[in-house]
């Protein structure tokens, strides 16, 4: 049975400031968790109620009434985990990079790094104002792919300022991908906020403002999703680098 302390300290988890300050961070689900424990992150706790019979000394066996009250999900999956926080390694601006500028929705940076991990995108920049990839929806919505991509959250402004590769941004008024002259394999491709758009301070440091054509009849769609938008983006930067 699970003590009220540790039900408190768990729940605390949910909000980003309790994370940074403890340094960890909650996984839920089976598929999830045994991701993340074939991963280098290391596990703090494993809370199940059913064994993984994998002999790990920090599993604790709980019953579902208990789950519930450290899940953070409706509906329960069996087992919650807590890991340590990883230390974020340096970026390697020599193959393609992708960053956001203050994407909010976790769904949407949760199906991003998963869509870095499927095209081999090792670097995810996040400006700060970007939702913490901590989050339990963000982290439930990657799938595991938070252990194969590395995120840095910083100052995107000044971090775009000092790269010497191009800087793609995506917008509407942009070149056609499809068209477009030349999409080099190292460069950081920039994705705005959902509402927004990319920030003026940040359009400035654009050098290759590039678009997603709309071939619909009546061209009334407003926009593209930002999660869908990369998903496309990164498919013909991709298509690009096989065909060269």
């Amino acid at each position: 049975m699970l003590s009220k302390n540790q039900i408190k300290l768990i729940n605390k988890l949910k909000l980003k400031k309790h994370r940074l300050e403890s340094n960890v961070f909650v996984a839920e689900g089976i598929k999830t968790i045994k991701e993340l424990l074939q991963s280098d992150l290391k596990l703090q706790h494993l809370y199940t109620t059913e064994s993984f019979n994998l002999n790990l000394p920090l599993e604790t066996l709980i019953s579902e009434t208990d789950l519930k009250r450290i899940s953070f999900l409706t509906t329960p999956n069996q087992a919650l985990a807590v890991f340590e926080i990883p230390e974020t390694k340096q970026i390697d601006v020599s193959q393609l990079c992708v960053a956001l500028d203050d994407v909010r929705d976790p769904g949407n940076l949760g199906t991003i790094i998963r869509l870095c991990d499927w095209f081999g995108i090792k670097d995810l920049i996040c400006n700060i104002g970007t939702v913490d990839c901590y989050n339990p929806k963000v982290v439930q919505a990657t799938m595991g792919s938070i252990t194969r991509v590395n995120i840095s959250y910083l100052d995107l402004d000044r971090f775009l300022k000092d790269t010497k590769v191009p800087v793609y941004g995506a917008f509407m008024e942009g070149e056609n991908v499809y068209t477009h002259r030349e999409l080099l394999d190292a460069g950081i491709l920039v994705m705005g906020n959902e509402a927004n758009g990319v920030s003026k301070n940040i359009e400035a440091l654009i050098t290759e403002k590039i678009a997603i054509p709309r071939f619909g009849e009546l061209k009334a769609t407003e926009s593209l999703n930002v999660a869908t938008a990369t998903s496309i983006l990164l498919s013909e930067f991709k298509r690009r680098t096989i065909e060269k």
